[in-house]
């Protein structure tokens, strides 16, 4: 016999879901703020060109959003704990999740050119962004966008 969740049980089983989410995101994307805020400080690092040091800024400031921006759900719920309204606190912390990982992405596109690029050149580290790339719109938004469409994947929220 199947049990149906009341609403507040999906509520409180959704919170559950993206606090974990962000468990698993907020380590990897610590790491990649603490790389890039280093980067400028090694030995090497006068050798990079100008651009090479405007794309290390903005994937230093991408990053620093994106990590921002995925504790936010965090503090937002913490802010709102006593006052109830845990759809709220669900439906943003959803949304800031998804423009974190998006912040995030950008962040890692921007240290891996300019790693590529130092290592190898300009052509290599074109293709090492522009395979990431396709490979963050395939897995972080086509696939789950389209699985949400198939009519024959039973999902029940």
């Amino acid at each position: 016999m199947e049990m149906v969740e009341t609403d507040k049980e999906k509520t409180d089983r959704q919170l559950n879901e993206l606090l974990n989410e962000l468990r698993v995101a907020l380590p990897g994307a610590q790491v990649l703020l603490a790389f890039l805020l280093t980067a400028p400080f090694q030995a090497h690092f006068p050798r990079t060109t100008e651009f090479d040091r405007a794309v290390l800024f903005a994937a230093v400031v991408f990053t620093c959003a994106g990590v921002l921006l995925l504790m936010a759900p965090s503090v937002y719920h913490r802010v709102r704990w006593n006052e109830g309204g845990k759809e709220d606190v669900v439906r943003v912390g959803h949304r800031l999740f998804l423009a974190g990982t998006a912040a995030l992405a950008l962040g890692m596109f921007g240290a891996v050119f300019v790693v590529a690029n130092f290592l190898f050149g300009l052509v290599w580290a074109i293709i090492g962004v522009a395979i990431l790339l396709t490979l963050v719109t395939v897995t972080w938004y086509v696939l789950p966008l389209e699985r949400g469409r198939d009519s024959r994947v039973l999902y029940t929220e």
